[in-house]
């Protein structure tokens, strides 16, 4: 009888961590598609004649719809489970892709975008969720390991754009909708195993009902602010750390994307480090140590030659991709019951700053160049003084 038991955990376990390995997958082919947009500027900023503030704007289009959807499906679905959303949201994603491919002018390239911000809304909350369903209470791995799937895919955009679409032009971007195929049939899997777990997150909703903390409000506000810092910084890199290098440097599109391609490697190494550190030794010490170690690094990078340069975006990227996974564990644990609107707000709120930042640091380079908002951003890291001052839930301080 106890073999028996034992035999069936460990199926359980099994087939819990195969479909973590298929979420942070679905992740990879979906962060893949995103990054190619910005992977890709310099192609459309070619063809259409398009000035740094359009460019912007295509990423606050995408980001921003993925930001205000993100936290409404989150809610919905802690309400309600709903696991074949996650093959649907993949949907949009392709049909963007193949929007964007076709696209003839500026109002359709902002249609196409629309349909991947969409898909990205859609698809992050609940498969935040499978992945904490997933996890056998290792909260912080589970979450590092979803992530590290979109950090992959992330790194991996720019270096198949500058295999494909930079030697195919804007046509080639169609084949990318096979990876949106791929993606849709992967979580048709994940939704059929969500669904017969669907009931054990309103169990658990349930049991955790405890009453917040009266300062929850202002926790999750410090958490804002810090993923401000963040994800300001990142879209000056993902957006426009292309442009710098060309522009500084004199550096070929196709080999300043390899440099793009460092940095975000080393943000998704960063994402594997911050969930399992974070189930280690606190929460709190992975972000302020994450967040205000950067700031040496980014204050010198714009004093930096180009080998120096390109050796600096490399613990850039690990200490601020460390972050996310335990923020958005941190916040998690402040707010039980509530995995998917957590993960809505985090996720939403981290594509409205990145769609945000780079309209913003778009409309900065027209008026300035692309060196001073480098130049400006370097401080940007100083904003992670905020974590300091969060409560250290290991210690109890949540109880009211």
């Amino acid at each position: 009888m106890g073999q028996s038991l034992t035999m069936g955990t460990r199926a359980t376990a099994g087939a819990a961590l195969a479909v973590l390995g298929a979420i942070s997958f679905s992740h990879l082919l979906n962060d893949m598609l995103q990054s190619l947009l910005p992977a890709i500027y310099p192609v459309l900023k070619a063809r259409f004649g398009l000035s740094f503030g359009q460019i912007g704007a295509i990423t606050l289009v995408y980001q921003l719809l993925a930001s205000i959807l993100q936290p409404v499906v989150g809610h919905i679905t802690d309400r309600r489970a709903m696991p074949y959303s996650l093959p649907v949201g993949m949907g949009f994603t392709l049909v963007g892709m193949l929007l964007l491919s076709a696209a003839g002018g500026y109002a359709a390239l902002l249609v196409a975008v629309a349909f991947v911000g969409i898909g990205s809304a859609v698809f992050h909350p609940e498969s935040s969720r499978v992945a904490r369903l997933a996890s056998g209470g290792q909260h912080g791995f589970a979450q590092s390991i979803f992530q590290v799937g979109g950090n992959a895919g992330a790194a991996l955009g720019p270096l198949l754009a500058a295999f494909v679409v930079v030697p195919g032009g804007q046509p080639s971007v169609a084949w990318f909708a096979l990876a949106a195929l791929l993606g849709m049939a992967v979580l048709t899997y994940v939704g059929g195993w969500y669904r017969t777990h669907a009931t054990m997150p309103v169990a658990v909703r349930h049991a955790a009902a405890t009453p917040a903390p009266r300062h929850v409000v202002l926790i999750i506000g410090m958490l804002l602010v810090l993923m401000l810092s963040k994800f300001f910084y990142t879209a000056s890199m993902s957006n426009y750390y292309i442009f710098y290098l060309t522009d500084r440097f004199h550096l070929p599109v196709r080999e300043a994307q390899y440099c793009l391609f460092v940095f975000l490697a080393a943000f998704a190494a960063g994402t594997i480090l911050g969930g399992p550190i974070g189930d280690r030794i606190g929460r709190k010490r992975v972000i302020s140590v994450s967040i205000i170690g950067v700031l040496p690094f980014t204050l010198a990078l714009p004093h930096l030659g180009l080998a120096a340069t390109i050796v600096a975006t490399v613990p850039i990227g690990l200490l601020l991709a460390s972050a996310f996974p335990a923020i958005v564990v941190y916040a998690q644990e402040m707010m039980p019951g509530r995995v998917g609107t957590v993960a809505g707000l985090m996720f939403g709120f981290a594509f409205g700053l990145g769609g945000i930042g780079a309209a913003v640091l778009g409309q900065l380079a027209d008026a300035t160049s692309v060196a001073t908002v480098y130049q400006l951003c370097a401080w940007l890291p100083a904003l992670g003084l905020v974590a300091l001052w969060l409560p250290d839930p290991e210690r109890g301080v949540r109880a009211s």
